[in-house]
């Protein structure tokens, strides 16, 4: 079975191209048949409900998206003005004892850092094919996972009978229930990732608020999308708070607010999500820490995302055939189901 497994994970980390998006495709579809559902049992047509569903999903983020980017437009010509004042201050700061660097100084060190970052020519170059291919990739990803996703939602049983006929006749009842049970698991992974995601978005918005900061909003929204993204989505959505304080309020404040992401983000990783996720998916919290430090291991950022939902569903399929409360009751022996012959007179 070891084997078996570390097969899996190699093929899945050969395939990533196509396994990410169809595991992205399986977790927004976890998160939006509850809803088709709730509309089915109030008397909408499956074909109607899927499209609400999903036109509402695709609303609903791109809302969001456009909220971020318009709020961060409009206040664009500020932080731009407030970033060079911070970089006058931070010169002032430079001539200043115990430094005491001189003007052609600085400008010096300023040159030799967009030389290092323009002196090998074949270093944009390069660069600028990675974006490329990253591109075309996200492209591809996106497609794929789109597609997928609305396979799901329209025939998500049909796919999952044709997987459980691959199994053999005699296993097809245990794999059937096992993947219904793994199937409520991961449910409920998407749900409390949404509310974890909530509340560490929250912290952290209205610490900026308190703070006075602008665009406390878009770095609420920013946080909570980022949430979504382990390890990486913390750090560059914590930065822009810090950044955004350091440019508008100065190094103390800017310290403030890092102590505040600081706390927000220990409090969700180490509290909320090991506690919360770990009584929604029945992992104790310290399996979900360790199954989030190996997969991110093993897979890096989607190896992260991923890990906790396929660790949990794993446990409640595993648990489910050990129960083997799929098996038909055996019938009793047949001595015990005849009566005994009466005594001879």
């Amino acid at each position: 079975m070891v084997g078996v497994l570390a097969v899996l994970v190699y093929t899945a980390i050969q395939f990533s191209l196509i396994v990410i998006p169809v595991m992205v495709a399986i977790l927004l579809a976890a998160l939006l048949v509850p809803l088709i559902n709730f509309l089915q049992r109030h008397g909408w047509p499956k074909w109607l409900a899927v499209i609400a569903v999903t036109l509402g999903f695709i609303v609903v983020v791109t809302g969001l998206v456009v909220l971020i980017v318009t709020q961060i437009t409009s206040g664009m010509d500020e932080l731009r003005v407030q970033t060079l004042a911070s970089y006058d201050q931070f010169k002032d700061w430079l001539r200043a004892p115990p430094f005491e660097l001189s003007e052609s100084q600085i400008s010096g060190l300023v040159g030799d850092l967009i030389a290092v970052v323009q002196g090998d020519p074949n270093l944009l170059w390069n660069r600028a094919l990675t974006l490329g291919s990253g591109v075309g990739h996200f492209l591809a990803g996106f497609l794929l996972t789109l597609f997928a996703t609305l396979i799901f939602l329209i025939d998500g049983k049909g796919v999952w009978r044709w997987l459980v006929r691959l199994f053999p006749k005699a296993a097809r009842p245990a794999v059937d229930g096992a993947g219904q049970a793994g199937w409520r698991t991961m449910g409920n992974f998407v749900r409390v990732q949404i509310v974890v995601a909530a509340i560490d978005a929250t912290g952290i918005a209205v610490g900026a608020a308190i703070l006075q900061l602008p665009l406390a909003i878009p770095i609420g929204i920013l946080v909570f999308l980022g949430s979504f993204i382990p390890i990486v989505g913390a750090v560059l959505t914590g930065a822009l708070a810090v950044f955004i304080a350091l440019v508008y309020q100065g190094w103390a404040i800017a310290l403030v607010m890092l102590a505040i992401v600081l706390v927000v983000q220990q409090v969700e990783g180490h509290v909320l999500q090991p506690l919360i996720m770990g009584n929604a998916v029945k992992i104790h919290p310290l399996g979900v820490v360790l199954a989030v430090t190996a997969g991110a291991l093993v897979g890096g950022i989607a190896g992260a995302l991923f890990a906790v939902p396929i660790v949990a569903s794993l446990n409640a399929m595993i648990l489910y055939v050990a129960r083997g409360s799929w098996r038909e009751p055996e019938p009793p022996p047949r001595a015990a189901m005849e009566a005994e012959p009466a005594a001879a007179p």
